[in-house]
């Protein structure tokens, strides 16, 4: 569990229950609040601002990870269960959460449309169990998105269409979480960015679960996550750390997949691989200079891996303060960008 839990807490008022399109305004309709990695300071603007904070040959990584519907009905003999899907391990095999009855391995779930799965074994870590599914490969993915629905967690008092939850720019399906930090992203400011000289690239990083409910969070330590790193993105990277310049994450998942292979290889490379890695604040940054992220939970690891950014009690500092000032948390929430000065 994060370091931060207790140190602050959340007001109701201020939980994000409705995406800004349904309120009548755009996704970039945000506020941003941007951090100094080096003294603390913050500078209180809006989103559609972002482009003020970099320079030309500054370098930009997405997640274009694909928001999945990954709540599915399921039966057990008389029961109905709610399978919140986790992580894809097969092709036919997925980890998730069973919610609301018993259940044992080697019991048979029933779905809609025909779609048939028998609980195999233990996941990662309690309670996420192995769900072995009657289809495979893009069959199972297909049946999935016919019949399944969006996480929602408790914040959110109102269904959201899938659309909701995802990026402009999402293209690879597989996150059961949307890579929220670039929701509020619009092709308009994308290309403003381009206009300016800033560099933009992509990755995947297929994001699982972060809450289990009741009050339980995935240990961080042991969160696997599937991610790609194109031999493109690899090499802008390395030629972006030539010239000086600064990469920036959008989304925590952003900085896990880069720190993962940069930890490893000297420079970038292109991988595909399963990450582990917990960053918190002793953690060393080796290729991420700034990250775009929205505002965390102070039990969520996420907040952790800001403190590698910049010190513990100056987030702690800017938390409070976006508190007082009313931002908004979660993923149809306002933004915060971490970055050293240009």
């Amino acid at each position: 569990m994060s370091a931060f839990v207790h140190s602050f807490q959340i007001p109701d008022e201020l939980n994000a229950k409705k995406p800004k399109e349904i309120l009548g305004k755009n996704r970039e309709d945000v506020r941003l609040m941007v951090l100094n990695t080096d003294n603390g300071g913050s500078i209180h603007t809006h989103f559609n601002n972002i482009t003020d904070f970099f320079e030309e040959g500054d370098l930009l990584v997405f997640n274009n990870s694909r928001t999945i519907p990954a709540v599915l009905d399921a039966k057990r003999r008389n029961q109905t269960l709610e399978l919140r899907l986790s992580r894809k391990t097969t092709e036919s095999c997925w980890e998730g959460i069973l919610l609301g009855g018993l259940y044992q391995i080697g019991d048979e779930l029933t779905f809609d449309q025909g779609l048939s799965g028998r609980i195999i074994g233990v996941g990662s870590e309690p309670p996420l169990v192995k769900i072995e599914f009657s289809l495979k490969g893009s069959e199972l993915l297909d049946h999935i998105y016919r019949i399944g629905q969006p996480i929602r967690y408790e914040y959110i008092d109102s269904p959201w269409p899938l659309e909701s939850y995802q990026t402009a720019y999402a293209s690879v399906p597989g996150s059961v979480e949307m890579p929220s930090a670039g929701r509020a992203f619009s092709w308009g400011i994308m290309n403003k960015l381009k206009e300016k000289g800033v560099q933009l690239s992509f990755l995947s990083l297929h994001a699982g679960l972060s809450y289990y409910g009741n009050d339980q969070w995935p240990t961080p330590t042991e969160h696997p996550e599937e991610y790609i790193i194109p031999t493109e993105t690899a090499e802008l990277i390395n030629q972006t750390k030539r010239k000086k310049k600064r990469i920036i994450a959008v989304g925590t998942t952003v900085v896990r997949a880069l720190e993962t292979v940069g930890r490893e290889n000297p420079i970038m490379i292109s991988k595909k691989g399963i990450t582990n890695l917990y960053i918190d604040q002793s953690f060393s940054l080796k290729i991420v200079d700034g990250l775009l992220t929205g505002f965390h939970e102070p039990e969520a690891s996420h907040l952790a891996l800001l403190s590698a950014f910049v010190k513990k009690d100056k987030l702690l500092n800017a938390y409070r303060e976006a508190i007082e000032l009313g931002y908004y948390w979660h993923e149809f929430g306002d933004m915060n960008l971490i970055i050293r000065g240009n």
